[in-house]
């Protein structure tokens, strides 16, 4: 009885902070905490779409990221009772698909290193910026097969990032989510999400400069 009435509290207290929508979150997380297996359908017809997206987003392979899937849910279900509710499911879930999208990124990266700061802004011992003629690509852009093929680049370039920075990338441009939530989903603060996305930025930037010649303005 005690233990139903500090629920009921917490349910109480979390509706008063977080509204409607995580309220209800919430109590379908806790009915999935009393076993209520109705309630975890609903989540995962609610949320499965959003986790396949990012998964697909960071892996790039729907085979993948689909078993990243049934890996995210799998662990929502067997540890549904260590949700407390403090950064919110959403951000929990993320977190999940994130941190299991990066060991498989992680061990692919071991067999397929990139010499990252071959792309990224060079300097004279004088500290002057060492460039190429810098080029404007937006004429081309208006080529459909161009900017086909620059997007593939892109792509490949992407690929390429350490996968940390590939899922500060991801999240903050897919997502479009805001550095201190990126940093929640991934356990960096939020000056950190903001310097690896502007080192990532510098590195795409390279790279497709590399590749197409000259330098991005």
């Amino acid at each position: 009885m005690n233990v139903a009435i500090d629920k009921s509290i917490d349910h109480q207290a979390h509706a008063e902070r977080y509204g409607p929508s995580q309220e209800e979150e919430y109590r379908l997380v806790w009915r999935l905490q009393a076993g209520d297996v109705d309630a975890f359908e609903r989540l995962f017809q609610r949320y499965s779409g959003r986790v396949y997206r990012q998964a697909m987003a960071l892996l790039g392979n729907a085979a993948e990221a689909e078993e990243i899937v049934q890996d995210v849910f799998l662990t929502l279900y067997t540890k549904a009772g260590t949700f407390r509710g403090e950064a919110g499911l959403t951000t929990w879930l993320y977190r999940l698909t994130a941190n299991a999208s990066l060991s498989r990124l992680r061990w692919r990266r071991r067999h397929q290193e990139v010499a990252f700061q071959d792309y990224m802004p060079q300097f004279d011992n004088d500290g002057r910026h060492r460039v190429r003629p810098v080029i404007d690509w937006s004429s081309d852009l208006e080529s459909d097969a161009i900017r086909a093929q620059v997007l593939c680049l892109l792509g490949q370039a992407i690929d390429a990032l350490r996968p940390l920075d590939k899922a500060v990338v991801m999240l903050g441009e897919l997502e479009g989510l805001a550095n201190r939530r990126i940093g929640a989903i991934l356990g960096l603060s939020e000056s950190a999400v903001k310097s690896r996305r502007h080192r990532a930025c510098l590195f795409l930037r390279g790279r497709l400069a590399a590749t197409l010649g000259g330098n991005a303005k």
